[in-house]
């Protein structure tokens, strides 16, 4: 690996954290994602072959540690003392991210599959009713890709292929409205009003949608950060 040549900490820091992808890896270790193929559906577009030189390093910088699966199965990765204590690192990027770099989105930024596993983490778990509901998206002008969630409290699943249950409510929409929603950015009733979204399926369930889905926390961090003191 090639250095900055300077014993500065800020330099031998970024060495590490700083290596394209590295941030976006310990983001979904820091969420919980364990698995390999769970860290690469957090991260699509990294290829495998990437993926595992970029573990690799962080095992070896002592980042992180593999661990044999709690399920008595293959192998996890997890983070060590050193590494969990990058979560402030990370949460500080985030909520500069939010503040200064994620009002501009592009079709670059927005990739259905990644927002769907997004999707999946938000949802208020304690929201949902009691039985098991089926919601079935699809994304206009992204041809045939379909996403089912399958939330059966406390589980949330995301299946790209059918299921076989029975889908409770159809979301069909634009990429970007959803991901607004996701960064509170545009309430769901907002964007479905503008029919940017719209939601197919029996009442009780349409009207209960909007608050089963959660944004992302760094919108609260960003508010919070921009009132003045008194």
């Amino acid at each position: 690996m090639s250095t900055y040549g300077q014993f500065c900490p800020i330099a031998m820091a970024a060495e590490i954290f700083a290596e394209r992808w590295t941030p976006l890896i310990l983001r979904e270790l820091l969420k919980g994602a364990h698995r390999f193929s769970d860290i690469q559906r957090g991260n699509p577009k990294i290829s495998k072959n990437l993926l595992t030189r970029r573990l690799q390093s962080l095992r070896s910088s002592g980042i992180i540690e593999i661990v044999s699966a709690q399920s008595g199965k293959g192998h996890e990765y997890r983070l060590t003392e050193a590494g969990r204590e990058l979560e402030a690192v990370i949460e500080a990027l985030g909520t500069w991210g939010y503040r200064w770099a994620s009002k501009d989105l592009s079709d670059e930024h927005l990739d259905p599959g990644w927002l769907m596993w997004v999707l999946r983490r938000m949802v208020r778990v304690d929201a949902l009713p009691e039985e098991r509901v089926v919601l079935l998206f699809r994304f206009r002008r992204r041809g045939d890709q379909l996403f089912w969630l399958v939330l059966h409290r406390p589980e949330v699943d995301l299946c790209l292929f059918d299921p076989g249950y029975e889908v409770c409510l159809e979301i069909v929409g634009e990429v970007e409205a959803l991901a607004r929603v996701l960064l509170g950015q545009a309430e769901l009733l907002q964007v479905m009003r503008a029919g940017r979204v719209e939601v197919h399926g029996a009442p009780r369930y349409r009207k209960a949608l909007p608050s089963w889905i959660g944004v992302t926390h760094f919108a609260s961090s960003a508010h919070a950060t921009s009132v003045p003191s008194r």
